[in-house]
């Protein structure tokens, strides 16, 4: 009985070296897939703070929290089966997935494009197509919907080069290092998020604070100390600072995530054009960006980076700027014309 029990112990450390050795691989696997979908990360947590521009700060991190929600189900409830179903029964099927959700990026970054060129022509769109909307609530729906649909396509990409990283793993790893990355680059990137978003209110907290020291020690002493009279000066200023500077970030990063999504949209098809052998675009703007960085030897890969991401934004902004009026005039008409059909034939039966 005793030397039952020591081997049955024995096998049972076993068992848990090897669960420990596996952990550790998931971990290290993630970590690499992660660094190599850093791009598309940065991208995401450039894109996501312009859905809670103009609303009240009580309901910045309730926005906040459901587009994390919404991202987190993205990758776990939908991407990851499918990203390994895929893979399994139709490995041909990810690339024309990945290059329409690719377009769907240019196209809504150059509508916004479009929208801050001409912001008259931009609500002449949106009362013709009926998409203007009433309340505040509906407004917020809207906002976090769009947001949503974009992460979809983001994580989507970042799922599937987590996916190609650990291509060679068995399926159990696969999921796992899928859902390791998914879960950590959601918090990362709305975790980084929710702090951009209510930096303002923090800065009001430490403009208005005449005792810093104090408040951080829970003293509620009703005069200042000699540190809080040091101290407050410094504080003070850094938060009416900080009041000043987040309306600026905003516009920037407001900007760079709609750059973002033209530029990871055109590289995505610029991408999957080169698999199907239509690779000159590709080679093209590769060698643009060589001879661009050859003339800047001190900088040559940060020039190489933005030569290339410059061309596939070119690329993004020319196809979503021909997408445009395919979809307002061309696919929703035709969707709605669907529909009321549908709901005709409804009242009929």
């Amino acid at each position: 009985m005793s030397i039952g029990l020591i081997a049955l112990l024995d096998d049972i450390v076993g068992l848990a070296k090897v669960a420990a050795a596996s952990l550790d691989d998931v971990g290290a696997q993630a970590a690499k897939a992660g660094a190599k979908a850093a791009g598309v990360v940065i991208d995401d947590a450039a894109v996501t703070p312009r859905y809670v521009v103009g609303f009240a700060a009580a309901r910045e991190l309730p926005i906040v929290g459901r587009i994390a929600w919404g991202s987190l189900k993205n990758k776990l409830i939908y991407l990851l089966p499918a990203a390994l179903l895929l893979s399994f029964l139709a490995p041909w099927a990810i690339t024309p997935l990945l290059m329409i959700g690719g377009a769907y990026l240019c196209y809504e970054g150059s509508e916004k494009v479009f929208e801050a060129l001409f912001p008259h022509r931009a609500h002449q769109h949106e009362a013709a197509l009926g998409e203007a909307v009433q309340t505040a609530q509906s407004v917020e729906d809207e906002k976090v919907n769009g947001a949503i649909k974009t992460d979809f396509i983001l994580s989507a990409e970042i799922m599937a080069i987590t996916l190609g990283t650990v291509s060679g793993a068995s399926t159990t790893m696969q999921a796992f290092v899928l859902a390791a990355v998914g879960i950590g680059i959601t918090g990362l990137v709305y975790g980084g998020v929710a702090l951009i978003v209510k930096a303002d209110d923090a800065g009001v907290a430490l403009a208005t604070n005449d005792r810093p020291i104090s408040r951080l020690m829970r003293r509620n002493g009703i005069v200042p100390s000699s540190a809080d009279r040091a101290l407050a000066p410094l504080t003070r200023g850094f938060g009416r600072g900080l009041v000043r500077a987040m309306p600026v970030l905003l516009r920037i990063l407001g900007i760079v995530g709609t750059a973002a999504m033209i530029w990871v949209g055109g590289g995505i098809i610029i991408h999957g054009l080169e698999g199907y052998g239509f690779s000159w675009l590709g080679h093209a703007i590769h060698d643009i960006a060589v001879a661009a960085a050859h003339a800047v030897p001190a900088l040559s890969g940060a020039v190489e980076w933005l030569v290339t991401a410059a061309g596939s934004g070119v690329f993004g902004l020319v196809l979503g700027a021909v997408l445009i009026p395919l979809i307002h005039f061309v696919a929703v008409p035709l969707v709605k014309a669907l529909r009321g059909i549908k709901r005709a034939q409804k009242h009929t039966a």
